[in-house]
């Protein structure tokens, strides 16, 4: 058994969403975004003490839903579709990428985003666009660098660091650490962050 966060430790799925008018009623969610392939699947599964909760797929660009998983009576993780896949469908693309506008522009619920990127590539023009694109919102940014145990601890370190340099543009709200879903490097300070942004709403 992995570790589990105790925050995240009930949740459970709950539905897919494949339009804004499907949204469920909700008190608080965080939403996990990245690249396709980038480990926000495995990292949900990590944070969450599951091995199968959200699927880990080998095929980049798998999750073209909105999933939303539930961590208390009315507030939820969201897993969004993964952006920047060349294989999609210009018009699957398309419309995934409405779905995810629209939800992380108008969604009131939404405290933060959790945006995963691999360690070995962080900060790719793809991602430099979403941060740039979220951060009208006014919302905290928690960058999970995920697959840091591909490196090694002095070339993790350093690569944090450098991408602590370049978000510090983005003010205080924005935020990185190392993660491995792997090794459960990084769930204890991930989890802290997040159930914070979820405040009286996180489950008990």
């Amino acid at each position: 058994m992995s570790p589990r966060a105790p925050a995240f430790s009930n949740v459970v799925f709950f539905k897919s969403v494949a339009s804004l008018q499907e949204l469920p009623e909700s008190d608080g969610e965080i939403a996990f975004a990245g690249r396709s392939n980038a480990g926000k699947s495995s990292a949900l599964n990590a944070l969450t003490g599951r091995r199968r909760l959200a699927f880990v797929s080998k095929t980049p660009g798998r999750t073209q839903l909105i999933n939303f998983y539930r961590v208390g009576e009315r507030s939820f993780l969201t897993d969004l579709p993964g952006y920047g896949y060349a294989r999609v469908p210009a018009a699957a693309r398309a419309d995934w990428e409405t779905l995810l506008g629209g939800y992380l522009k108008t969604r009131g619920a939404l405290r933060g985003l959790a945006l995963v990127m691999d360690a070995r590539h962080p900060l790719t023009d793809l991602d430099r666009r979403m941060l740039a694109w979220f951060a009208p919102t006014g919302k905290p940014v928690h960058v999970l660098l995920t697959k840091a145990d591909k490196l090694s601890r002095s070339a993790a370190l350093q690569t944090l660091a450098a991408v602590r340099r370049e978000l510090a543009a983005h003010g205080p709200a924005t935020t990185a650490q190392l993660f491995s879903s792997l090794k459960h490097t990084g769930i204890e300070d991930a989890e802290g962050v997040l159930a914070a942004w979820l405040g009286p709403t996180a489950p008990k």
